[in-house]
């Protein structure tokens, strides 16, 4: 049997609320993406579209793999959220452009969202600021390695599925 490696008690305290706050964070974002009838995974996807992005940035700023960001852009087309459209500067680079209804439903999910977060009541003006470096900071020292990230595997048979009807709320 192996021990554990001693941790300094306030990193491992740390460790713990992020983890926590990640939870409530995605907890919240599934509840949301529910109301509105789309999977979480689309609710970045619709942030990012404002109102259109390279189909292949959406990817690297997703860090997914080009054939999950052709199955977002799939159901997003599906739902008549976005659509896809040759780029004017090189016919070869495909955006993916939020219709009008796309940028409502953006709009509803993002202020719901907002809404939602539990700095908002919380904490002020400056503490936000300071929350905001801090995140920052922390994210640009990590180490910059790359993952993919494909479908939800939790949920059940309908993980990553879209309800039949959109919601509008």
């Amino acid at each position: 049997m192996g021990s554990r490696a001693k941790m300094d008690e306030t990193d491992s305290e740390i460790l713990d609320a992020m983890g926590e706050l990640i939870t409530v964070l995605v907890g919240r974002g599934e509840k949301i993406a529910q109301r509105f009838g789309v999977p979480a995974f689309c609710l970045k996807a619709l942030h990012v579209l404002n109102p259109s992005i390279a189909m292949r940035d959406l990817g690297k700023y997703m860090h997914c793999d080009p054939s999950f960001v052709t199955s977002i852009a799939d159901l997003l087309e599906k739902r008549g959220l976005a659509r896809r459209e040759a780029s004017l500067a090189d016919r070869r680079v495909k955006n993916l452009v939020l219709t009008d209804e796309g940028v409502g439903l953006r709009d509803k999910v993002e202020r719901e969202f907002m809404a939602a977060m539990p700095w908002n009541g919380v904490l002020d003006k400056d503490e936000r600021s300071c929350l905001l470096a801090l995140i920052r900071k922390m994210t640009a020292a990590a180490d910059g390695s790359t993952t993919t990230c494909t479908p939800p595997a939790t949920g059940g048979t309908e993980a990553g599925e879209v309800s039949g009807t959109l919601t509008s709320v």
